[in-house]
Protein backbone atom coordinates (compact mmCIF):
# COMPACT_ATOMS: atom_id res chain seq x y z
CA UNK A 1 0.00 0.00 0.00
CA UNK A 2 1.26 3.41 -1.05
CA UNK A 3 1.53 6.55 0.95
CA UNK A 4 -1.63 9.45 0.47
CA UNK A 5 -1.73 11.35 -2.21
CA UNK A 6 -0.02 14.69 -1.35
CA UNK A 7 -1.90 17.70 -3.29
CA UNK A 8 -1.17 21.31 -2.68
CA UNK A 9 -2.14 24.95 -3.39
CA UNK A 10 -4.60 24.43 -6.80
CA UNK A 11 -3.98 20.89 -7.22
CA UNK A 12 -7.01 18.27 -7.18
CA UNK A 13 -6.72 14.78 -7.72
CA UNK A 14 -9.47 12.10 -8.41
CA UNK A 15 -9.63 7.95 -8.15
CA UNK A 16 -11.28 4.87 -7.81
CA UNK A 17 -8.57 3.20 -6.21
CA UNK A 18 -9.56 1.23 -3.13
CA UNK A 19 -5.99 1.22 -1.11
CA UNK A 20 -5.62 5.66 -2.40
CA UNK A 21 -6.04 8.31 0.30
CA UNK A 22 -5.30 12.26 -0.80
CA UNK A 23 -4.08 14.60 1.98
CA UNK A 24 -3.64 17.97 1.80
CA UNK A 25 -2.85 21.18 4.19
CA UNK A 26 -4.88 24.01 4.78
CA UNK A 27 -5.31 27.17 6.36
CA UNK A 28 -7.27 30.25 4.51
CA UNK A 29 -7.91 27.91 1.66
CA UNK A 30 -10.50 25.38 0.88
CA UNK A 31 -10.43 21.63 -0.11
CA UNK A 32 -13.92 20.31 -1.39
CA UNK A 33 -14.06 16.56 -1.37
CA UNK A 34 -16.60 14.93 -3.63
CA UNK A 35 -17.50 11.56 -3.82
CA UNK A 36 -19.92 9.08 -5.75
CA UNK A 37 -20.72 6.41 -3.42
CA UNK A 38 -22.35 4.07 -6.07
CA UNK A 39 -19.40 4.02 -8.29
CA UNK A 40 -16.96 4.39 -5.54
CA UNK A 41 -15.23 6.96 -6.93
CA UNK A 42 -14.44 10.43 -5.63
CA UNK A 43 -11.53 13.60 -5.40
CA UNK A 44 -9.95 16.58 -3.78
CA UNK A 45 -9.06 19.83 -4.89
CA UNK A 46 -6.98 22.52 -2.89
CA UNK A 47 -8.60 26.29 -3.65
CA UNK A 48 -6.55 29.03 -2.73
CA UNK A 49 -8.21 31.87 -3.86
CA UNK A 50 -11.78 30.76 -4.91
CA UNK A 51 -13.36 34.43 -5.71
CA UNK A 52 -10.90 37.77 -6.62
CA UNK A 53 -12.11 41.06 -7.30
CA UNK A 54 -11.47 42.06 -11.06
CA UNK A 55 -12.69 46.39 -11.32
CA UNK A 56 -14.84 46.45 -8.47
CA UNK A 57 -16.57 43.13 -9.18
CA UNK A 58 -16.58 39.72 -7.59
CA UNK A 59 -15.03 37.12 -9.65
CA UNK A 60 -15.66 33.36 -8.90
CA UNK A 61 -13.81 31.83 -11.74
CA UNK A 62 -11.36 30.38 -10.35
CA UNK A 63 -13.17 28.62 -7.43
CA UNK A 64 -15.64 27.38 -9.92
CA UNK A 65 -12.47 26.07 -11.97
CA UNK A 66 -11.12 23.67 -9.14
CA UNK A 67 -14.72 22.33 -8.87
CA UNK A 68 -15.28 21.80 -12.52
CA UNK A 69 -11.81 20.20 -12.81
CA UNK A 70 -12.27 17.87 -9.78
CA UNK A 71 -16.08 17.18 -10.69
CA UNK A 72 -14.86 15.92 -14.43
CA UNK A 73 -11.85 13.75 -13.13
CA UNK A 74 -14.82 12.26 -11.17
CA UNK A 75 -17.14 11.65 -14.08
CA UNK A 76 -14.37 10.50 -16.51
CA UNK A 77 -13.70 7.76 -13.34
CA UNK A 78 -17.11 6.30 -13.99
CA UNK A 79 -18.74 8.82 -10.89
CA UNK A 80 -22.23 10.72 -11.42
CA UNK A 81 -22.80 14.22 -11.16
CA UNK A 82 -26.79 13.12 -9.72
CA UNK A 83 -24.75 11.35 -6.75
CA UNK A 84 -22.08 13.08 -5.87
CA UNK A 85 -21.75 14.37 -2.11
CA UNK A 86 -19.52 16.81 -0.66
CA UNK A 87 -17.39 17.25 2.66
CA UNK A 88 -15.80 20.96 2.63
CA UNK A 89 -12.77 22.13 4.99
CA UNK A 90 -10.27 24.87 5.49
CA UNK A 91 -11.20 28.62 5.28
CA UNK A 92 -9.96 29.49 8.63
CA UNK A 93 -8.99 33.14 9.33
CA UNK A 94 -5.38 32.40 9.88
CA UNK A 95 -4.00 36.24 10.98
CA UNK A 96 -6.48 38.75 12.50
CA UNK A 97 -7.18 41.43 10.85
CA UNK A 98 -5.06 40.99 7.54
CA UNK A 99 -7.95 39.47 5.28
CA UNK A 100 -10.99 37.43 5.04
CA UNK A 101 -9.65 35.17 2.41
CA UNK A 102 -11.19 32.32 4.75
CA UNK A 103 -14.55 33.83 5.18
CA UNK A 104 -14.83 34.37 1.43
CA UNK A 105 -13.26 30.68 0.46
CA UNK A 106 -16.09 29.04 2.52
CA UNK A 107 -18.91 31.35 1.29
CA UNK A 108 -18.05 30.30 -2.18
CA UNK A 109 -17.99 26.59 -0.99
CA UNK A 110 -21.11 26.58 0.58
CA UNK A 111 -22.52 28.68 -2.27
CA UNK A 112 -21.08 26.58 -4.83
CA UNK A 113 -22.30 23.47 -3.52
CA UNK A 114 -25.63 24.89 -2.71
CA UNK A 115 -25.90 25.88 -6.54
CA UNK A 116 -25.26 22.64 -8.57
CA UNK A 117 -27.22 20.75 -5.84
CA UNK A 118 -24.56 18.57 -4.46
CA UNK A 119 -25.59 17.31 -0.26
CA UNK A 120 -22.60 18.89 1.75
CA UNK A 121 -23.20 16.04 4.55
CA UNK A 122 -20.07 17.52 6.63
CA UNK A 123 -17.76 20.51 6.93
CA UNK A 124 -15.02 21.86 9.36
CA UNK A 125 -14.79 25.59 7.86
CA UNK A 126 -13.88 28.72 9.57
CA UNK A 127 -12.11 29.48 12.73
CA UNK A 128 -8.70 30.30 12.93
CA UNK A 129 -6.64 26.66 12.95
CA UNK A 130 -5.18 25.05 10.05
CA UNK A 131 -6.45 21.71 9.18
CA UNK A 132 -4.65 18.70 8.08
CA UNK A 133 -6.79 16.92 5.68
CA UNK A 134 -6.80 12.94 4.46
CA UNK A 135 -9.58 11.62 2.25
CA UNK A 136 -10.40 8.22 0.80
CA UNK A 137 -12.29 8.79 -1.97
CA UNK A 138 -14.15 5.70 -2.69
CA UNK A 139 -15.67 5.67 0.64
CA UNK A 140 -16.14 9.74 1.53
CA UNK A 141 -13.98 8.93 4.81
CA UNK A 142 -12.14 11.47 6.01
CA UNK A 143 -9.81 12.61 9.11
CA UNK A 144 -9.01 15.90 10.19
CA UNK A 145 -6.42 17.17 12.07
CA UNK A 146 -6.52 20.25 13.18
CA UNK A 147 -2.95 22.14 14.15
CA UNK A 148 -3.05 25.35 17.00
CA UNK A 149 -1.88 29.01 16.09
CA UNK A 150 1.64 29.09 16.43
CA UNK A 151 2.65 32.89 18.09
CA UNK A 152 5.75 34.13 18.47
CA UNK A 153 6.52 34.12 21.82
CA UNK A 154 8.98 36.92 23.50
CA UNK A 155 12.02 34.52 24.98
CA UNK A 156 13.49 37.15 27.06
CA UNK A 157 15.35 40.64 26.94
CA UNK A 158 17.46 40.80 24.11
CA UNK A 159 20.77 41.78 25.04
CA UNK A 160 22.91 43.64 22.71
CA UNK A 161 26.50 42.31 22.55
CA UNK A 162 29.15 45.36 23.54
CA UNK A 163 30.71 47.07 21.20
CA UNK A 164 34.73 45.74 20.73
CA UNK A 165 36.32 48.85 21.07
CA UNK A 166 36.06 49.70 17.14
CA UNK A 167 34.60 53.09 16.37
CA UNK A 168 33.10 53.91 13.33
CA UNK A 169 32.54 56.98 11.55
Amino acid sequence: MRGPIVITQGEYHASNRVDDSISTLLGSCIACCLWDPAAAVGGMNHILLASRTRNMAQCDLAGVNAMELLINAILKLGGRRERLLAKVFGGAQMIDGLSEIGPANCLFAETFLEAENIPCVSKSLGGDLARQVLFTPTTGAVRVKAHPKVTAEPRGKTVLPKGNGLELF
